[in-house]
């Protein structure tokens, strides 16, 4: 059930590499950290911890372009399908 954080963690460590503003990449770092400890670890992500990584990665997403843009949009596909198959609190 994590494959789609790991893809979504993938896709921010490159999209990290690829930014050019440091608070963005701080951004994008802190939300694939994340990502990377529920993949790793033994708990996952509700719908509203979930929502506050979307809603940063839709936020950063209007303020970069390029290959990094990319990643994001990927990486927030991956994260909004996982959401998807999440039950409901």
């Amino acid at each position: 059930m994590t494959d789609p954080l790991k893809q979504a963690h993938d896709d921010l460590a490159q999209a990290e590499k690829t930014a050019d503003d440091d608070d963005i990449r701080e951004e994008i770092r802190e939300t694939g950290d994340a990502f990377r400890d529920y993949v790793v670890g033994d708990h996952n992500p509700d719908h509203a911890i979930l929502d506050e990584h979307l809603n940063t990665l839709r936020q950063v997403r209007e303020d970069i372009e390029g290959d990094t843009k990319e990643r994001v949009e990927r990486a927030l596909e991956a994260t909004e399908n996982y959401r998807e198959d999440l039950e409901q609190a």
